[in-house]
Formats: structure tokens, C-alpha cells, sequence
């Protein structure tokens, strides 16, 4: 059975957004935070994004100025599967990209049941916070930015219960950001 994390940037005071929706504040442009992202783009899993997110990632990663700015990272975006949950979406063009429809926990549960590689959402809010409330995703890695936004959108809007977690790792990188890694009970 595969495991599902969520690798997320969250602001100090919790937001993964802006209130405008914005999240250029969480890219740091430092060569520790791309030898960090090369490292862990290469890593195996499967990739989960939202339509927002998707669209987003692959307006990006496969273009040319990618491919220039951060060549590892984009080949591997590029490389590994992906599944985009959408009701709105008629097709994924991005390469190794699946477009899903169904009930969104109901078909986590079933990937989670039958992969054999693990399930890693990146950003897509809105997923995390509906699968938190599922109680479906088994590690938080979430990378808090020194910045405080004032207002915007957390991680878990609509979770209605306590969601214990434990502590396994942290990293401070260079630029003030630091890495909290989390595993549920």
C-alpha cells in the first residue's frame, strides 16, 4: 500500500495563498532551494495535483524556459506519472498525466490500495484539505517561508476535527525557510 504526502509551502501565519490567490511569495530563487527541489523532483512517486495547480505546473515545467532555468527539476517533473483530479477539465496534455474525475477520497483510497508507488500532492490546497478531512494523508512535508501574509487560504479550510501529528524531521535552509516534516498516528 502507497503512502500519500502532501508537500506544501505555507506562509508563517499559515497560508498557502495570498487573498488574491498568489503564491510567488513561496519561490525563492536561491541555489540551496534548487538543489533541494532537483533532489526531490528526482525521487519516485506519483505526482497528484488539482486542476488549479495542474494547469499552473503544466503551463511551466515543460516549457523551454524551464527546461533553461532549472533543466533537472523540469525533466523530471516531466518524467514522472501524474494524476489531475477535475470535474472541469476535458483532457491533460502534459506527458504521463491521467485526468481522474471520480469522488476524490474515494479515489485516493483505491490508488493508495493498489500502487506501489508512493502518492505526493504538490500545492492543490483544496485537495489537501478535503483529503486531511478524509484523515487520508499519512505525512505532511510542509515548508513554512518567513513572510506573513495577513490573509489568504490555509492548507485545512473545512477540517472539522483534531488531526494529531508527529514530528520526524526538520531543515533550516539559508534563506530563512524551514522544512517540517510530519507523519500521522
Amino acid at each position: 500500500m502507497s503512502k500519500l504526502i502532501a508537500f506544501e509551502q505555507v506562509s508563517l501565519d499559515g497560508y498557502f495563498v495570498d487573498s488574491n490567490g498568489d503564491m510567488s511569495w513561496a519561490h525563492k530563487d536561491d541555489q540551496e532551494s534548487k538543489d533541494f527541489a532537483a533532489k526531490s523532483a528526482s525521487g519516485g512517486g506519483v505526482l497528484v495535483f488539482g486542476r488549479v495547480t495542474y494547469e499552473m505546473m503544466a503551463s511551466y515545467w515543460p516549457s523551454p524556459v524551464a527546461a533553461e532555468q532549472n533543466p533537472a527539476v523540469a525533466a523530471a517533473m516531466s518524467k514522472h506519472p501524474k494524476i489531475v483530479f477535475s470535474r472541469t477539465l476535458d483532457e491533460v496534455t502534459w506527458e504521463n498525466t491521467k485526468l481522474i474525475r471520480g469522488d476524490l477520497p474515494v479515489e485516493i483510497r483505491k490508488l493508495k490500495n493498489v500502487s506501489d508507488l508512493d502518492l505526493v500532492i504538490l500545492g492543490s490546497g483544496t485537495i489537501v484539505s478535503q483529503l486531511a478531512e478524509a484523515d487520508l494523508i499519512d505525512e505532511y512535508q510542509l515548508i513554512v517561508n518567513p513572510i506573513i501574509l495577513g490573509s489568504g487560504r490555509t492548507l485545512f479550510e473545512g477540517v472539522d476535527h483534531k488531526l494529531p501529528l508527529n514530528l520526524t524531521s526538520s531543515r533550516v535552509f539559508e534563506n530563512g525557510n524551514v522544512l517540517l516534516h510530519y507523519t500521522t498516528n
